[in-house]
């Protein structure tokens, strides 16, 4: 259960629980400083409420889904000069934790500024995690709440294994469950005109039908 500010405000001993908030974060920010010295751009790697979470290897069904996914994401935005679509090695650093979505959108204009050499992003616009048993309960806890605090407009969950879709957008700081589905076609509301069949995520003949339509 989350604690408003102004609940805290009315505890007694919101001071002392300040003090001690701000001395644990003193610590997750050394832990945070030294996971940046260690990271590895051949490891997935994430920094979560202060512990360094190291991601094992992928099942083929989930870098599959991943790989047919910014296929025709990647071709829909570059043919329409919407902005840069990133995939698995993007480190996205938010205030508190430090994630590499599977798959992440950058509008036009914060792509824009992206350097060559750059290895820490901002926040993406649209973001898409593969659930697997080592990250499903990040993806749906404090991924969920930690990229609709900070302004990711859609979260898309993928369950590969039961090649389910769920999409989410961002109303009112919290996410609103769009569509949850096996079949029929996904519309993004960022990318409004990127419309595809949800078989093409995890069909290769499928994708291949949709990536001719979208060329």
């Amino acid at each position: 259960m989350s604690v408003s500010l102004n609940q805290i405000l009315e505890m007694p001993n919101a001071a002392l629980l300040a003090e001690q908030i701000n001395s644990a974060l003193e610590k997750e920010k050394a832990e945070r400083n030294h996971f940046y010295k260690i990271i590895d751009e051949n490891k997935k790697t994430e920094f979560i409420n202060g512990e360094i979470i190291f991601q094992s290897p992928a099942k083929l069904r989930h870098t599959n889904s991943i790989k047919l996914l910014v296929t025709l994401l990647s071709t829909f935005v570059i043919k329409n000069g919407l902005g840069f679509v990133g995939s698995e090695k993007m480190l996205v650093s938010l205030t508190r934790n430090d994630y590499e979505p599977d798959i992440c959108f950058f509008e036009k204009s914060k792509a824009e500024s992206f350097q060559p050499d750059q290895m820490q992003f901002p926040t993406p616009d649209f973001v898409v995690e593969v659930l697997s048993p080592s990250t499903e309960k990040y993806d749906r806890t404090t991924k969920f709440d930690d990229y609709a605090a900070h302004g990711v407009k859609e979260y898309w969950i993928i369950d590969a294994e039961h090649e389910l879709i769920e999409q989410y957008y961002l109303e009112n700081e919290r996410y609103e469950l769009l569509l949850k589905a096996k079949d029929g076609t996904i519309a993004s509301v960022v990318l409004p005109d990127f419309k595809i069949q949800i078989r093409a995520v995890f069909d290769e003949q499928a994708n291949l039908e949709e990536l001719k339509r979208l060329i």
